[in-house]
């Protein structure tokens, strides 16, 4: 008995997951527009079979009513020959007739009842009719207006996921692009280590051949004394540099300076600007070793 209990529990479970499962794949595919329409068309059906039996009931109606007029002209055909007979003097046929008659009449009761009934239902149903169609078309404008909203609401919600990432196309963009700036970032810090471990001698150069630490060295230590031996000799260059604008700017209180060929050039320019353009003076030569303050001033031919 327990046995059997606990496999009817099983059983019971697995049916209801089965259930759930079914249940979840079912909503899941279930799109709303396509469900309202089929209840719809359902409804037009129900419809079309209530307005087909309003026509089935007011099609037995009308039979019933011809054959009530059958009767009624079949019931005073009777009563006319019921008076001829006993016009004639025969009052056996006279009698024929009005038990005829009679018969009739109950017939015709029977269908004037018969008839009253179907009148009935015809009301009815078409009552029914007129209330089913206001209700299929309220219900069709409210389909329309939910299906409108459905599908604005999915687009909506289609751009919101492109937009955000969200959806599974613009999520595998995005995967492939954190991919590649991921191999583009290694493949650089692989490089920058390739090459400071190269430029520090712990790999070798394949092509060029091994490379050797104590030559490294040597080039290092040398590229260091030029550096050194040039910045001694900018060093100079200044310091030897210095007296002499010293002296010259002693001198320039005294006496003008003589103006160098750019200097020249340049007065040249300003003139030109000025006025006529005038050549410039010639200059003389300086002897070497010999200051500007001992050397003759220029006459006054010379230099125009």
């Amino acid at each position: 008995m327990k046995g059997t209990a606990a496999r009817m529990g099983v059983m019971k479970r697995v049916s209801l997951v089965f259930k759930a499962k079914a249940n979840k794949a079912l909503d899941k595919m279930e799109d709303p527009r396509e469900t309202l329409d089929y209840s719809y068309q359902r409804q037009l059906e129900l419809l079309t079979k209530v307005r087909r039996g309003v026509a089935d009931v007011a099609t037995s109606r009308k039979r019933v009513e011809l054959q009530m007029n059958q009767i009624q002209q079949s019931s005073n055909k009777l009563e006319d020959q019921a008076r001829k007979a006993l016009g004639m003097g025969r009052e056996d046929l006279a009698r024929a007739a009005l038990e005829r008659k009679a018969s009739a009449q109950t017939q015709l009761n029977d269908l004037q009842a018969q008839y009253a009934q179907l009148q009935g239902e015809e009301e009815k149903l078409t009552v029914a009719s007129q209330r089913l169609q206001s209700k299929v078309d309220a219900f069709r404008t409210r389909k329309e207006t939910i299906k409108a909203t459905y599908t604005a609401a999915e687009a909506q919600t289609r751009i919101n996921e492109a937009f955000s990432g969200i959806s599974e196309e613009m999520g595998d963009v995005g995967m492939a692009i954190q991919r590649a700036e991921d191999k583009t970032a290694q493949m650089q810090a692989r490089a920058g280590a390739i090459d400071e471990l190269m430029a520090s001698g712990a790999l070798d150069d394949a092509i060029g051949g091994r490379r050797d630490d104590i030559q490294s060295e040597l080039d290092m230590m040398a590229a260091t004394s030029d550096v050194e031996r040039e910045l001694s000799r900018l060093k100079g260059e200044i310091t030897a540099g210095a007296p002499k604008q010293l002296e010259g700017g002693a001198n320039g209180n005294s006496q003008a300076t003589p103006a160098t060929p750019a200097t020249q050039d340049t007065k040249a320019q300003a003139r030109s600007e000025d006025g006529p353009y005038a050549p410039p003076a010639p200059q003389r030569a300086q002897p070497a070793g010999i200051p500007a303050s001992d050397l003759p001033e220029p006459q006054d031919g010379e230099g125009s």
